[in-house]
């Protein structure tokens, strides 16, 4: 099992909730026909913040991918990238760095950010001025 967690465009995101969690589950259908592995297809403002994150989480090598149980023994973390979300897979034991770490990117970089592995899935958006707010939650 791993902790999930996904940043977003706040623009290409519904803001209500039952929206948003339809958007997500037709994102995670990975159907966009590029390769999931490459910052370059999402928009400028997930590319800043990937590129930060990988400074504290880098990215698991290319050849750690091939299977699922891999995955949990290799070293780094897990990004799937989307035109208008990253989704991001850390070990339990990173929970609380990576929680901080994507809350402070996000703002910075004015992204959603969407806690996946939370009980109550909260939603946060970008308020202009470089932080966040919770938008919904269970």
């Amino acid at each position: 099992m791993s902790y999930d967690l996904m940043v977003f465009a706040p623009e290409a995101a519904p803001k209500k909730r039952e929206a948003f969690l339809a958007w997500y589950d037709e994102q995670a259908e990975w159907s966009e026909g590029h390769s999931y592995a490459d910052p370059a297809v999402a928009t400028p403002a997930l590319q800043a913040f990937y590129a930060d994150i990988v400074q504290t989480f880098p990215a698991l090598a290319l050849e750690d991918l091939a299977g699922e149980e891999d995955r949990e023994d290799s070293p780094g973390t897990d990004y799937t990238i989307g035109k208008s979300l990253i989704y991001i897979t850390f070990s339990w034991d990173q929970i609380d760095e990576a929680h901080a770490t994507v809350t402070r990117l996000a703002a910075k970089h004015g992204v959603g950010f969407f806690d996946v592995s939370s009980d109550i899935a909260e939603t946060w958006l970008p308020d202009g001025k470089g932080d966040l707010y919770i938008a919904h939650s269970d």
